[in-house]
């Protein structure tokens, strides 16, 4: 299932965006410790596709997504 949420980023001087922390739907804030991989690719789980980020948020990898409607959703669980 797709699930927005909010993402502070950092807008780089070369035109990239770096998420920096995510902003789940009750509020719970989780800071990004590090992104593993950047491309463009498609959601298996929930649909849509866009910029898939790999990020690592203390020990879970997972995916966010920055989609063609510059909406940022992760894959729900």
């Amino acid at each position: 299932m797709k699930t927005y949420v909010k993402v502070m980023v950092l807008y780089n001087e070369d035109g990239s965006v770096t998420p920096l922390s995510i902003q789940w739907e009750d509020g719970r804030e989780y800071e990004i410790d590090r992104i593993l991989d950047v491309r463009k690719a498609a959601s298996t789980k929930a649909g849509g596709i866009g910029i898939r980020y790999t990020i690592k948020i203390g020990r879970t990898i997972t995916y966010l997504f920055f989609d063609c409607f510059n909406k940022w959703f992760v894959e729900k669980k």
